[in-house]
């Protein structure tokens, strides 16, 4: 079997709001959290300064905590660190 892959296609609007729509709240909130969090542990440089490490340690704990609840909804949603997948 030969995998192929799809170039990214972007999604009106009123799609994804209708989307969103089917969705409840609390996972559409951790949605939201996680990709945010995935974005600013990216901004951070892990070994240059005790504040940045704190900051994205934090950031990393944010991400975990909305990841457990996208996961509970459904495994596909996870986002890592390195952005959406």
């Amino acid at each position: 079997m030969i995998a192929m892959t799809l170039p990214a296609v972007p999604v009106p609007d009123i799609v994804s709001a209708l989307i969103g729509d089917c969705m409840p709240k609390h996972v559409l909130d951790a949605e939201l959290d996680s990709v945010m969090a995935a974005r600013e542990v990216g901004r951070f440089r892990p070994l240059d300064f005790d504040d940045d490490r704190a900051d994205r340690e934090r950031e990393l704990s944010r991400l975990a905590r909305a990841n457990k609840v996208l996961a509970a909804y459904d495994p596909g949603l996870i986002v890592r660190s390195g952005g959406a997948r």
